[in-house]
């Protein structure tokens, strides 16, 4: 553990710079930028309240676009993560071939720029939410425990996916149908309760899913709920045990990297 924290310290300006090269990267001969990070979420949000407000009912609901605003932001953030971090050996491999660094660097800053630009993103969720009359209480401190959550849960899976796609490219085409699959399991447009009220035994399916259980506890902070700590916990729990999974699978197979790339 020591090695490894003195081998980080060692290269954290270089995690510094490919987080900053991520951030350009993304925005490249893009005119809007940044500002981007926050029109595009709020553009979703009204076309999603538009859609799905009139086929649910829910249009009538000032705290709806706050409701899915909410959970898109975390699910855009734990997918654009995921997939950055599962091209991010291949997408550096002439970099890999060429100088030493450890590997693990190119995983680690794909999910921290996506993340930067989440925490960016969530100006618009404040705004909105006062514009819309969900003001915050003391529980919005609370937040910042599924944020973290997530962070981790996005690191870990991101490092078993970059592991995996290495010697399995195909797993890019997989992952995009398995994201579509953990998106409507998430409850980002509608509401658990219609559901479980008519399938109880539902419920489970979503307590299942631990990007459910951050997008859950973040919005009981949001709207100034108490915080289902079972979920917290679960979440807590699936994230760590995936990130030691993904760092013992990537300490492993890092070395076989250079025949594949």
């Amino acid at each position: 553990m020591k090695v490894f924290v003195k081998n980080f310290m060692r290269y954290r300006f270089l995690l510094m710079e490919l987080i900053k090269k991520g951030i350009k990267l993304k925005y490249r001969r893009s005119y809007l930028g940044i500002l981007w990070t926050l029109l595009e979420p709020l553009l979703t949000t009204i076309v999603l309240t538009v859609i799905f407000g009139s086929l649910l009912n829910r249009g009538d609901s000032a705290s709806y676009p706050v409701y899915i605003l909410s959970g898109r932001l975390l699910y855009s953030f734990f997918s654009s993560g995921t997939n950055g971090a599962m091209k991010s050996i291949r997408t550096n491999s002439s970099m890999i071939k060429k100088v030493y660094v450890p590997k693990y660097m190119y995983p680690l800053s794909s999910v921290i720029y996506n993340y930067v630009i989440f925490l960016i993103s969530l100006i618009v969720l404040a705004v909105v939410s006062v514009f819309l009359g969900v003001f915050p209480t003391w529980r919005i401190l609370l937040a910042v425990i599924p944020l973290v959550i997530l962070l981790v849960l996005t690191v870990g899976v991101g490092m078993l996916l970059s592991t995996m796609a290495v010697f399995f490219r195909d797993l890019e085409y997989l992952w995009s149908v398995a994201l579509m699959l953990i998106m409507y399991s998430s409850a980002i447009f509608y509401y658990v309760e219609d559901i479980t009220e008519k399938h109880p035994d539902k419920a489970i399916l979503f307590d299942l899913n631990p990007l459910y259980c951050c997008i859950a506890v973040f919005r009981d902070a949001v709207f100034g709920q108490p915080v289902h700590w079972g979920l917290c916990a679960y979440a807590a729990g699936f994230g760590i045990v995936s990130l030691i999974a993904g760092v013992i699978l990537f300490y492993k197979k890092q070395d076989k990297f250079i025949l594949y790339i």
